[in-house]
Parts: structure tokens; C-alpha cells; sequence
């Protein structure tokens, strides 16, 4: 298969690149920085906040196999902090990068599928888009977003023979903990006592979550599903399980829940 991949420098992105390049497919994937090329991968330098770049990068995929069969949304970045004292430019990089990034690139993919009538869209979410989530709600919110796009564009594309198939991971070990920008200031620390233990929680899960290729073998086998479901929650039990009770309790009881567990 032909697959174009966004965001492949590191952690998903490079594990989902070297795993399916490695199962025979034809990869590309974008990047914004050097990286060191994996065999087998075709690289094509391109940001995601640019218009030009989504569409040269879909551009050269097809000039040069005439199609993309696989699309898989991965760039993104996370701003974390007590909302209040998260700056508007800040929330307005994070939904630029994470839900109109999507938005450009697929503004050029799905034409191209829709010719053909054959497609597979795979937008990787987080269980962040399920739950908004205390001092990275502005991440919550790109992925929210991100989830009622693919949602309306599933029903859409469904007469098109293209999928539209949603992957919400929990905590890994990547290097979206240290590339995080978060909110660092005695005035939001003082406002807000408990964000400074919380960050550490969060950064703890993460650092000491699951592999990244873990959720590329998950991702490999919905490649290669004539019949993916609409969602995959990719995360441990425990992470799982918080996506089954925010869905069965009542708000209020599901929120205690989670300020004691992000000890607020």
C-alpha cells in the first residue's frame, strides 16, 4: 500500500513509518526538523500549519505512485497549564497544529481518495479527546475537535468507499513529555497549588507508559483491516477503564474520579 504519514521524527510517527515500511508498503512521511532517515522511508520536509506544504507533500506522493491508499494524521503537540494563564497565541498554536493541521492535509487527501472511491483515513486522537483533561485542556480541546470531524467526515466519505477510523491512545513514553510547553509561572502555581503536583503525575504516567511501538503494530493491523471499527482505544486497562466509566456514570461522579486522580 501507499501510505503518507504526518509527523514521523520521532515517537508514533517514526515507529508507525519504520513498522510498515518494514511489512512491505511504500511509506512517506513529513517532517519539520533533521532527523535521521529510517530504510525504506521517502521523507518530505513540510509543517503542517502550512497550506503550501500540505498540499506539496500530498502533491509528490501522488506524482510519483499516482495514489495514497493509506493517510494516517500524526503531527501534533501538546501545551499544558491552568487554563486562565494559557495564553490565547498559545491556544490558538495548539488547535493550528493539532486540529487544522489535520484539516489542511486531508483538505488535499481526500479528493485524491474520492476519485478513486478507495481510501483509509486513521487520525490519531487521544483518550484526551474523551475527557477533558485537568491542566491540558487546551490539548483536550484540539482533540475533541478532532474527534467531531472525524465523526461528520466518517458519514460523508461512507458512499465513497472511504474509512474514517479514530485512534485514541493513552500515556506512552515518547518525546511529547519533553516537548510539551507548559505554563510556568509563580502567579498560575499560587492561583492554582495543585498544578505543579498534577504535572508531575502526568509526566510520571507518561514517561513510564507504553511504547510507541506498541500502538504501530495496533495501527499496522488496522492497515490492514478490510473492516476497521470506528475507534481504538490503544492504552493500558486502567486507562481503558476510565474510558468505559466516563460513559456509563454520571458527571459529577466520574470528575471526583479524576481530581483525585490528578490530585486536585
Amino acid at each position: 500500500m501507499i501510505i503518507l504519514i504526518t509527523g514521523i521524527s520521532s515517537g508514533f510517527g517514526k515507529a508507525m513509518a519504520e513498522r510498515l515500511s518494514s511489512e512491505g508498503h511504500t511509506v512517506y512521511g513529513t517532517h519539520r526538523k533533521d532527523v535521521t532517515p529510517l530504510p525504506g522511508v521517502r521523507y518530505i520536509r513540510a509543517d503542517v500549519q502550512n497550506e503550501d506544504d500540505c498540499r506539496d507533500a500530498v502533491r509528490r506522493v501522488i506524482d510519483e505512485q499516482g495514489r495514497i491508499d493509506v493517510f494516517i494524521n500524526n503531527a501534533g503537540m501538546g501545551i499544558g497549564g491552568p487554563l486562565e494563564f494559557c495564553s490565547l497565541s498559545s491556544a490558538q498554536r495548539q488547535m493550528d497544529v493539532n486540529w487544522m493541521g489535520m484539516v489542511r492535509m486531508l483538505h488535499f487527501v481526500i479528493p485524491e481518495m474520492r476519485r478513486r472511491k478507495s481510501g483509509k483515513i486513521i487520525c490519531i486522537s487521544s483518550i484526551g479527546g474523551l475527557m477533558g483533561l485537568p491542566f491540558q485542556g487546551l490539548y483536550s480541546a484540539s482533540k475533541f475537535a478532532m474527534e467531531g470531524y472525524c465523526e461528520a467526515l466518517r458519514m460523508e466519505l461512507r458512499t465513497h468507499g472511504i474509512k474514517v477510523v479514530v485512534v485514541q491512545p493513552g500515556d506512552f513514553a515518547t518525546s511529547f513529555t519533553e516537548s510539551r510547553s507548559s505554563v510556568s509561572s509563580p502567579e498560575a502555581e499560587a492561583a492554582y497549588p495543585s498544578y505543579s503536583r498534577s504535572l508531575r503525575s502526568i509526566e510520571h504516567d507518561e514517561t513510564t507508559g507504553l511504547k510507541p511501538e506498541y500502538l504501530a503494530a495496533r495501527v499496522s493491523r488496522i492497515v490492514a483491516s478490510r473492516r476497521p471499527r470506528a475507534h481504538y482505544v490503544v492504552a493500558t486497562l486502567e486507562q481503558r477503564l476510565s474510558v468505559f466509566l466516563k460513559a456509563v456514570l454520571p458527571a459529577g461522579c466520574f470528575e471526583a474520579i479524576l481530581r483525585s486522580y490528578y490530585k486536585l
